[in-house]
């Protein structure tokens, strides 16, 4: 059976369809769904379309379901290694999809992000992840205008409705510092770069921690609203440490953050973790290799990522459950930065021995 070779003449879904001898049907299935058809059938069908030449017209598609084929994706900032574990997850889902992917960030400006917001909508994508600052009702109903599905990623204690994947920051930040506090730290102090909803609910997750143990004080709180970076975090804790005495411990709202707390200890001549406990939030690849390495708090960046694609995905093929909440774990990752139990149990002995004498 002959095939169409001139470059004049664009290869179809029927074309390949044809020369199998089976439907359009098998084969759009095959290529948009890939679960719905045998695996042999679909390795079949994938090398028929590599023999031919087969692309789809996403243009056509487009114009007949009013969608294109790309996902959007709205990020506070692209440059930070957990928002690019997240892009690996969304990437690797849609891997042998024809779904796009294209990436917007808002550069943690509300008013910027609210303009991308309205671009994608204006292109008909086929669906929207929010990673977003917050979602004010403003934005929120600006994201309900569009003919698309879209993904919260945020808390998803925060949402009761429409599909959200996350995980709990309160908590997750709240876990730390009462790790910080079981390692016999008092004095713990909270490094804080610009607050999204995320890192709001870092804060509190301290706060609450801290309050819970009666040792909450406003004045152990330092925050710049600029990006977590590690330039910022030696700035930070060096602010702190002249401003407040006793500091011994502090939770770090991202781990950048704590790599610069970690440099700028060792400039105040400050032992960490014996003078200075350092609590992170991310565990970003270097964490594990610092001297010492970061205590930190381990986040699913890419399953998070993986899991928002997947609901979309789902959406676009009328898959139950596709607007439902995906709540992922948080894991506290305890390293050299913080004191282990077994000099915590040394030095609270010693404590007690020094004031009974």
């Amino acid at each position: 059976m002959s095939h169409r070779n001139s470059k004049s003449e664009r290869v179809t879904l029927l074309d390949v369809a044809n020369a199998l001898g089976i439907s359009a049907i098998t084969v759009s299935r095959a290529l948009r769904d890939p679960g719905k058809v045998s695996e042999a059938l679909r390795e079949k069908i994938l090398n028929q379309v590599e023999e031919m030449g087969y692309m789809p017209d996403l243009a056509a598609r487009a114009l007949a379901s009013r969608l294109n084929g790309t996902i959007c994706v709205l990020v506070p900032a692209l440059t930070h290694q957990g928002t690019l574990n997240f892009v690996r997850g969304i990437e690797a889902r849609t891997l042998g999809t024809d779904f796009r992917i294209q990436y917007a960030n808002c550069r943690n400006d509300p008013e910027e992000e609210r303009r991308l917001i309205r671009l994608f909508l204006s292109q008909y994508p086929a669906g929207i992840i929010f990673a977003g600052l917050d979602v004010p009702e403003k934005t929120a109903d600006l994201l309900k205008s569009g003919t698309c599905p879209v993904v919260h990623v945020i808390d998803p204690a925060l949402r009761t409705k429409g599909a959200a994947v996350g995980g709990d920051n309160f908590e997750a930040a709240a876990a730390a510092t009462r790790h910080l506090l079981a390692c016999g730290y008092r004095r713990i102090g909270l490094l804080g770069a610009h607050a999204d909803i995320r890192g709001q609910r870092r804060q509190q997750g301290y706060r609450a921690a801290m309050q819970e143990a009666g040792l909450y004080d406003p004045a152990l709180v330092v925050c710049d609203h600029t990006p977590a970076t590690v330039e910022l975090g030696c700035r930070l804790l060096r602010r702190l440490v002249n401003g407040v005495k006793g500091v011994d411990a502090v939770f770090c709202q991202d781990d950048d953050i704590a790599l610069g707390a970690l440099f700028e200890s060792r400039r105040l001549g400050l032992r960490v973790p014996e003078d200075l406990g350092i609590c992170g939030y991310g565990d970003l690849p270097y964490s594990a290799h610092t001297e010492p390495p970061l205590t930190t708090v381990r986040v699913p960046a890419f399953d998070i990522g993986y899991r928002a694609a997947d609901l979309l995905v789902r959406a676009r093929a009328g898959v139950d459950g596709a607007d439902g909440v995906v709540h992922l774990s948080f894991e506290l990752i305890r390293r050299g930065s913080t004191r282990s139990s077994c000099t915590l149990r040394r030095e609270t002995a010693d404590e007690t021995l020094t004031a009974e004498m």
